[in-house]
């Protein structure tokens, strides 16, 4: 019998290799980390709901900010208007949002989630923070902070050298 051996920091967490210069590059450790996190989504949303990530964000950030325009949230996520266009198409053809026109400009349309689309972020949105707890060796404490600081170096977006 064989004691379990405590993985060596400076290892690669799959296939073994030393990673000892970029155990301080952050976005080497954001693309490690995103495999594991983007592998619970596809399990527990992308696959079972057929909703790609972008779409779920796209989805969320509309229940979250009704009567937004497209315009804005495609600024938001800094893709094109006719990405997001096509994805907004999508999300409506699915019956999740609907789109009004604006009462102060006719040629924009205001974006917001039919109550569908609601109750689908409500679910999807606990199904991943769930699956995320369970399969995060973190604490409370270190999950929230770990998010805290993600989110200020997302924030830094524009800033870039």
């Amino acid at each position: 019998m064989h004691p379990k051996r405590t993985p060596r920091l400076d290892m690669t967490p799959a296939g073994r290799l030393e990673e000892a210069q970029l155990q301080r590059v952050l976005g080497y450790q954001l693309a490690q980390a995103s495999i594991v996190t983007s592998a619970i989504y596809a399990r527990t949303v992308g696959e079972p709901f057929e909703l790609r990530p972008v779409e779920y964000t796209v989805l969320t950030l509309i229940a979250e900010n009704p009567g937004g325009s497209l315009a804005r949230l495609a600024r938001a996520l800094a893709v094109t208007a006719p990405n997001i266009t096509t994805m907004v198409d999508r999300l409506e053809k699915r019956g999740w949002i609907a789109r009004t026109p604006s009462e102060q400009d006719r040629r924009s349309q205001l974006l917001h989630p039919t109550a569908k689309g609601e109750a689908l972020v409500r679910k999807t949105t606990q199904l991943i923070l769930d699956a995320e707890k369970a399969a995060m060796p973190l604490t409370p404490g270190e999950h929230s902070m770990l998010v805290e600081l993600l989110h200020k170096v997302a924030c830094a977006r524009g800033n870039e050298p």
